[in-house]
């Protein structure tokens, strides 16, 4: 890398938290103009690295340079001032303001010699900015009213609106649909002509190995190397990522599928989303994939058969009983989990530690009386934190210092405790690393042999194809279809996607 050409350049940088040492004396050299891939299980401190640059965190020691001059920021506005921005992985914004609001948050235009914010003047400058990057977004739109990819892209556009000499992506695509990560490739290729720096945070191979140019790993919180992209195969990748060979991306599919309805849906429709007449059966021991592009309805599917979201008609039957599902209080009574989309939104329970999120769903199992039993806690989040391998200093932590991956895990570790009959899973191994994603489909397929039947969600087909016994495939709020994953391929389901879309 030619000194001249230097962007950015981290230095060893360390940093503990209370009981783990995040990073270690960690590295990493940024060109102008290039992507560079940060890559590493979950855990590894990506995020915690990106944290020091961006001032959400102090560094314990280490150097940063950005253009040749030492930085060190103490808040996130000083580093966005001097042209550093960040596109978070948990998104977090002001969801009941508009979208031009959230961009322009904190800088306003105003009104020439008055505080009056220039509205037309804002809308203006939003409408730039979109149009430079073609986004199809209305800016006065209420940010909660949108579905979380068109939130990820205004994030997106946001980082650009600050004239950013280096813009971090944390898992940007992970919940765009395929057209929308084609269109975040067009404004990264635009943002490299202009001479921009990306450093790109992904567990997506594929994307890894397209777009970066320069790919820098890291392992529990140290550096392993920094390599250009082209050298490295995925295989190279994902060695050097988890220090081990992966020889296999999804577990062999040995549950063995019973030929007995465990739960039937009929008709079912929802009352405030587009969700209509779907109907379907789910057999005991069977993973079923549900499949369709963004706003097809999959998600509202699970909110309906779990109460989440309010039903107009149609009937859930369990075992043959027919199942009111109206509370997702009920819906556990009745033998029902579900692990959302959105972790941080509606998953975990960020001020608590690692114990209280884990048992927080079955309390009624640890009573001592009428005390709850800190022992039998302790034991049962013990044998979660074993079953997924989450890595954490102490169950005491706050789940919040936790990486996202090792999140997800104690939250699936919440639901295993309830033991479900019925699990329903939306993007279940949303940005998780390729190691910790093989360990959750072998408890997935570890549930069906126990004779437990599996709901998932996915945006990724590879996935579904992989995990999955039979596929529904959703289009513009109804079923548009049903296939074998093992026979049907990538097309047909895409087609039928697209059916009423």
């Amino acid at each position: 890398m030619a000194e001249e050409k230097v962007l950015l350049r981290m230095e060893g940088i360390s940093k503990s938290f209370p009981g783990v040492k995040a990073l270690d004396n960690v590295q990493l050299t940024l060109r102008s103009g290039t992507v560079h891939a940060l890559m590493g299980e979950n855990g590894a401190g990506k995020s915690t690295l990106m944290k020091c640059l961006f001032g959400i965190y102090q560094k314990d020691s280490g150097h940063i340079y950005l253009e040749g001059n030492e930085v060190n920021f103490t808040n996130s506005r000083a580093a966005l001032d001097s042209g550093v921005a960040m596109v978070h992985q948990e998104l977090n914004q002001a969801l009941k303001r508009n979208v031009m609001d959230n961009i322009w948050l904190g800088r306003y235009p105003k009104i020439k010699g008055t505080p009056i914010i220039n509205e037309k003047q804002m809308y203006a400058d939003t409408m730039k900015v979109f149009n430079e990057l073609g986004i199809k977004v209305n800016p006065k739109a209420v940010m909660s009213t949108m579905p979380v990819s068109q939130r990820q892209m205004v994030e997106i556009a946001k980082a650009v609106s600050f004239n950013s000499k280096v813009i971090v992506f944390d898992e940007p695509t992970s919940s765009l649909t395929e057209a929308e990560v084609e269109h975040l490739f067009r404004i990264i290729e635009m943002l490299k002509q202009r001479g921009v720096g990306i450093i790109y945070i992904s567990h997506k191979m594929a994307e890894i190995k397209r777009i970066s140019d320069d790919i820098t790993i890291m392992r529990d919180g140290q550096y392993v190397t920094t390599r250009p992209t082209a050298e490295l195969s995925m295989n190279d990748i994902i060695r050097l990522m988890v220090g081990r060979e992966l020889t296999n991306v999804y577990p062999p599919k040995d549950n063995i599928v019973l030929d007995e309805n465990i739960l039937e849906v009929e008709g079912l429709t929802a009352e405030y989303s587009k969700l209509s007449d779907v109907s379907f059966k789910l057999k005991k021991g069977e993973i079923l994939g549900v499949a369709g592009l963004d706003g097809s309805g999959r998600t509202e599917l699970l909110e309906n058969i779990f109460g989440v979201a309010t039903r107009r008609s149609g009937t859930i039957r369990l075992h043959g009983k027919v199942v009111r599902n109206k509370t997702p209080k009920e819906s556990i009574k009745n033998g029902f989990s579900m692990v959302t989309e959105e972790r941080r939104a509606t998953g975990i329970l960020s001020i608590l530690n690692i114990r209280d999120n884990t048992v927080i769903s079955s309390l009624k199992r640890y009573k001592r009386g009428i005390l709850l039993s800190d022992r039998k806690q302790s034991e049962a989040t013990d044998k979660m934190i074993k079953a997924m391998r989450t890595k954490t200093p102490t169950q005491k932590t706050k789940i919040q210092n936790l990486s996202g991956g090792n999140q997800q895990k104690v939250i699936l570790g919440r639901w295993l405790l309830t033991e479900p009959e019925v699990l329903l899973l939306d993007e279940p191994t949303r940005g998780i690393d390729v190691g910790a994603k093989y360990e959750i489909y072998q408890l997935i397929q570890d549930l069906a042999k126990e004779g437990k039947s599996v709901i998932m969600v996915s945006s990724e087909m590879p996935e579904l194809l992989g995990v999955c016994n039979r596929i529904l495939v959703m289009s513009g709020g109804k079923l548009a279809g049903e296939v074998d994953a093992d026979t049907t391929t990538q097309e047909e389901i895409l087609t039928l996607a697209a059916k009423y879309a």
